[in-house]
Order: C-alpha cells, then structure tokens, then sequence
C-alpha cells in the first residue's frame, strides 16, 4: 500500500498542536527530561536570540513527487499547498533588500510549483552570493518536462542540494520508496554531465543524509568520506559536500517513533546527547523561514509545527529585517535534534 501524507489520512499528527501536545507532555511533564528552554538556561541560553541573518529560506509548497517515511513536512503528491506568483513577488521584494547571503529554496519538491522556473530566472538576477535549490533528486526523471533541470540549474548556477539518504539501494529504498535510489544515481549523473561538482567547476552539489531509524547521525566528515568512495567506485558520481542532518521528532518521522515504540529511547537520545556547543550555531539564529503562502518562521521544523516568529513582523508582506533581528526565537522540545551531538542543521553539522 503506498504511503499516504498524515494530512490525506486525517491523522491526530496531522495537526501541529497535537505534535506539540505530544512533545510537551509524557516524559517532559513528568519530569523524567527537562524541557528545552530549562536546558538552554543552564548555559544562560535562554531566551535564544538571532545572530545576524545570513539565511533566507523559503518553501515553495508542500507538494512532491515523492512519499518519504520520515518526512518532517509530510509533503507529498497530495498536498496541494503551493506558494503563489503574488507571494513570489513579495518574497523578490525582500531578496532585493535583504542582509542575507543565502536564497535557499526548498519543498516539497519546489520544482513541482508551476512558477518555480519563473521564480528561479528572477531570483537569480539579484545577485545572492549563494543560490541553493534542494532537490529530492527523483523529480528529475519524474516526468519529461524536468529532463532538462539540470542545464536548467547550470544556467542559473543554482547550488543543488540533493538528498540521498544512503550510498545502497536498500537502505534509501526503505526510506524513500522502491526505486528511488536508481532514480537518485541516474539524477546525480546527469548533473555530474553537465558540470556539477566537476573538478574547476562552480557549479556546487551537495548531498544530504539522514538516518533510515531512530537514531542520531554519525561523525559527518567520515560518513562523506565513504560516500563518496562508494558513489565514485560504483557509480562514477562525484559531489562536493556531504550533509549529515538529525530526524526532528516532528510529523511522519514522529508518527514512525511512537508506532515503532521508539519515542521515548529517541527523546533519551536526543537530550543526552545535547552539546551546549552546538546551541551558539542553531540555524534559527542565522535563518528566516517563508512559508509557502508567506508567514515566517525561525525555522523550517518550526514551520511545520506552525511556531510564527515572536515578532510583530509575521509576513513576508510585512518584512522588516531590523524587528525581526531583535526577536526572541521560538523553541520546543523538537529542538534538541538541532543541539544533539554535533548539531543539526540543513547545512549540516553545526559544532
């Protein structure tokens, strides 16, 4: 039976205030861990503030080709949620003006919003030093009409980040759905063919990991080590960096936790695992998150979680990067994915 989003099947978990219920109650009420903001005071943390922004991170729409077990924004090809041209204004209005060095479109798959390709062509002409585009890889080969999404992300010198949860078929196939890994191989030499991460090329290919099961990521360095070993000895694929990034306990991945009965080892896990190091580097502090119709959030699992930024400033239409600089961000107890061990982020690895 092929998997369906929480949303499409009306899950308790489709709902963010029954996630955060979830997340705030068992072994947090009773005091068996503490919660996130007690930890943080400890190292005099709280209240968390953003650092100067360097990130602009904006989801396109929770629309995607693919069905992943663990997806943290239960995207799929149900969710019709797609961010519309007159917000993509808005959203360029801010591009134009803001601090940030980084444009950092995500999904979903973001390829599948009918004016991403619009989007692209005139967010690439303001000049952003760092111009990513996260990929699912398996979009490309979805259909004919994105064939050409390589040259097309040649063209524009977008930054790919791809996700391939492992170098063999197995494990990315249980995560992701039968066929994937191919699909992903295939994807990835075709943008090795048209230049990415070539050696003199400009054009940069990341990768992204995240475990297959209830547990933390390990050390990223080496795990990119034996990527790309594996990738070029077997498949000929060549990639410039590897990210190795924490499953938050939000949405399907915390619907596998509680079903698997793994919520409360994970959440031990997690809080054990806290590096007060990791905290000084969170990508909340650098990051603002547009939703697909333009609220903003800390981060992208707090916009899942539907946690607006705590300041007057709340839309895309209203931007006002100074308000926002000087706002206390939001946390809950999903956060300790982003402290554990040697931190999370979407860049990867933060301490």
């Amino acid at each position: 039976m092929k998997l369906k989003s929480l949303k499409f099947r009306k899950d308790d978990l489709s709902s963010p205030a029954n996630q955060l219920e979830y997340l705030s109650n068992g072994i947090f009420k009773e005091n068996e861990l503490p919660y996130f903001k007690d930890k943080i005071a400890e190292t005099g943390k709280f209240p968390l503030k953003p650092k100067k922004l360097e990130i602009l991170q904006i989801n396109l729409g929770y629309m995607c080709n693919q069905v992943c077990a663990h997806c943290h924004v239960d995207a799929g090809p149900d969710r019709k949620e797609i961010m519309t041209r007159e917000t993509m204004l808005q959203c360029l209005e801010v591009i134009s003006k803001t601090g940030a060095h980084t444009l950092d479109l995500t999904g979903g798959a973001p390829e599948m919003n009918p004016d991403f390709r619009w989007f692209v062509e005139e967010a690439s002409k303001v000049g952003i030093k760092d111009f990513i585009v996260r990929s699912n890889l398996t979009i490309i080969l979805a259909n004919k009409k994105y064939h050409d999404l390589p040259e097309f992300f040649k063209k524009h010198n977008v930054h790919v980040v791809s996700s391939l949860p492992f170098y063999k078929r197995e494990k990315t196939d249980k995560q992701r759905g039968n066929g994937v890994f191919d699909k992903s191989i295939k994807a990835l030499q075709m943008l090795n063919e048209v230049g990415y991460a070539r050696e003199d090329s400009k054009l940069k290919l990341d990768l992204v990991y995240n475990p297959s099961g209830a547990f933390l990521p390990t050390d990223q360095a080496s795990m990119e080590r034996d990527f790309k070993k594996a990738l070029k000895e077997d498949f000929n694929i060549e990639f410039d960096n590897l990210f190795a990034i924490t499953n938050l306990p939000i949405s399907r991945f915390l619907e596998y936790l509680i079903a698997s009965d793994n919520y409360e080892d994970y959440m031990y896990a997690l809080v054990e695992a806290y590096n007060p190091a990791a905290v000084e580097n969170v990508m909340c502090t650098n990051t603002i998150s547009v939703s697909w119709d333009g609220w903003l959030y800390d981060c992208d699992f707090n916009q899942m979680l539907e946690l607006k930024v705590n300041s007057k400033v709340k839309h895309i239409s209203e931007y006002n990067e100074d308000l926002l600089n000087d706002r206390e961000i939001v946390i809950s107890q999903h956060c300790y994915g982003c402290t554990a061990g040697a931190g999370s982020s979407c860049q990867g690895s933060v301490a």
